[in-house]
């Protein structure tokens, strides 16, 4: 655009949205590849390289967007928040502050905006990651270097939901059915839902019998271990 056009008003890109949203196509087709190959069994490690993904595209898609403004404050839109703001007032700490002492010259509480980015409810499955990822990729591919803010806003928050419940689906499964050790080995002479490993150990130790041996306790780095002996010590050794 010549600068005569910008003189006139004309609408001018903003500096590296080009290379960015570029760069988002790229990572989102990588992504559509990879979950291509997931079936509803797949091992939570295969959704470890799919967060990763996400997680870079997202914060693409965020660059892209305009800044969230946590404080709903232009001059501190990532200060503090004032737990205590009285009504009609901002949440900008700073501001307030400055307000409660009487200071001249303290902007006029900005609109209030969104917090953060959306977090998306339960349940997590590989279907509700398809159809967040297809939804990114709508929107990713119809977009221009002209296109509105908002329009990358949803981007970005639509990966973030994406991103969620695919580290979410990477996490280990609890297949022993134990809350304590969710991510322990599965004893198979356990009753069904009583397969912690750890548990099963437990309780065959405070099972056994009497005079049976007995495991010495871990002794820390640095510490000595005290040994009771069963026959008292010859004089004279």
């Amino acid at each position: 655009m010549s600068s005569m056009e910008s003189r006139r008003g004309g609408y001018s890109v903003p500096a590296g949205r080009p290379y960015a949203l570029s760069e988002l196509r790229g990572k989102l087709g990588s992504v559509g590849d990879q979950i291509g190959d997931l079936y509803d069994g797949s091992h939570p490690l295969e959704y470890e390289p799919i967060a990763d993904t996400l997680y870079v595209a997202f914060k693409t898609a965020a660059d892209l967007a305009p800044v969230k403004s946590y404080t709903g404050c232009d001059v501190h839109p990532n200060g503090a928040i004032d737990p205590e703001a009285p009504a009609g007032w901002g949440r900008c700490l700073l501001c307030n502050d400055r307000r409660r002492r009487g200071e001249r010259g303290v902007p006029a509480p900005a609109e209030q905006r969104r917090l953060g980015y959306p977090v998306p409810d339960p349940p997590y499955t590989l279907d509700v990651l398809k159809a967040y990822v297809q939804q990114v990729n709508d929107r990713a591919f119809a977009v221009t270097v002209s296109s509105p803010g908002e329009e990358f806003v949803e981007i970005a928050d639509t990966l973030h939901r994406a991103f969620i419940v695919a580290r979410e689906l990477s996490r280990p499964r609890n297949a022993s059915g134990c809350s304590e050790h969710p991510g322990s080995p599965i004893d198979p002479t356990a009753p069904p839902g009583e397969g912690c490993l750890f548990c099963v150990g437990r309780r065959r130790q405070r099972q056994r019998p009497p005079g049976a041996p007995q495991m010495l306790p871990q002794v820390r780095r640095g510490e000595r271990r005290t040994i009771q002996r069963r026959f008292e010590r010859p004089p004279g050794l």
